[in-house]
């Protein structure tokens, strides 16, 4: 069994050669990165839009929803960055190109995840710390050791929450013909996640909490920084959350890898 030190080690190796191919195609890399600058920009100006019509969102001000689409932009990142090879999933398996993984000397989640590296999440990931930090001035909210601890510790939880959702998505390619519905609907659903759960009803609020923990992709960790002392204790297992989840997604990846036998052809 290979260390840690010596999967940090291929993985580094492996990703170099990846963004050496990858700059090769430079306007590529500059438009979708500029895209993701625009689409992020536009996300601003609809919350922008709404507070020139409304003083607050359910209590929340401008500035606090800032911070929360901070939070979210930051926490999606290592999902877009680290496994957007999910959404080639479904192609590999329909192909039978996926039974190359099976045959080399590593964990074949790592082996397949570490085959792409979204240099575009790198924009939303500058975009999004950068925000945190305007935000964050403008709300005036001071990091102590403690707080910065607790902002990363959260962080990692709520990336974790995401990445369990999709590659939980991802995996229904193994079993399902046309599995793009199941995977493009987890990934349309993070979209309510920068949003405060208090404007849903109590049904999605049920499920986005309890079901499909969409909120604790941004929302309810943001809450630990903006509005603590109306924190529910809820919020304090978001690691336990965030790892429990992905235990589940990767038990549910190995199913898949063991129940496939190629295209048959």
């Amino acid at each position: 069994m290979r260390s840690l030190s010596e999967y940090l080690r291929l993985y580094f190796i492996i990703e170099a050669q990846y963004i050496k191919a990858r700059m090769q195609y430079r306007a590529d890399f500059i438009i979708s990165s500029v895209g993701m600058f625009f689409s992020s920009l536009a996300t601003l100006g609809i919350f922008w839009v709404l507070f020139d019509s409304i003083p607050n969102l359910a209590g929340w001000s401008f500035m606090e929803m800032v911070f929360i689409y901070a939070f979210y932009m930051v926490s999606i990142s290592p999902m877009q960055i680290l496994f957007d090879h999910t959404w080639q999933l479904r192609f590999h398996v329909q192909q039978g190109t996926f039974l190359k993984y099976y045959f080399r000397p590593l964990n074949m989640m790592f082996y397949y995840m570490s085959e792409m590296f979204d240099l575009k999440g790198l924009t939303q990931l500058v975009m999004g710390t950068g925000l945190l930090i305007y935000a964050s001035i403008q709300l005036g909210i001071a990091w102590t050791l403690l707080k910065i601890a607790l902002l990363l510790i959260s962080l990692f939880s709520a990336g974790l929450v995401l990445i369990s959702i999709t590659l939980l998505a991802g995996c229904a390619c193994f079993w399902v013909i046309d599995s793009y519905p199941v995977l493009g609907l987890a990934w349309k659903l993070r979209e309510f996640a920068p949003y405060p759960m208090n404007i849903f009803d109590g049904f999605f609020r049920f499920t986005f909490t309890y079901i499909l923990p969409i909120g604790f992709i941004a929302f309810y960790p943001s809450q630990l920084f903006l509005h603590p002392e109306d924190v529910s204790t809820l919020v304090y297992f978001s690691p336990i959350i965030g790892i429990g989840l992905f235990i589940i997604a990767y038990r549910v990846w190995l199913l898949g890898v063991n129940s496939y036998t190629g295209t048959g052809s």
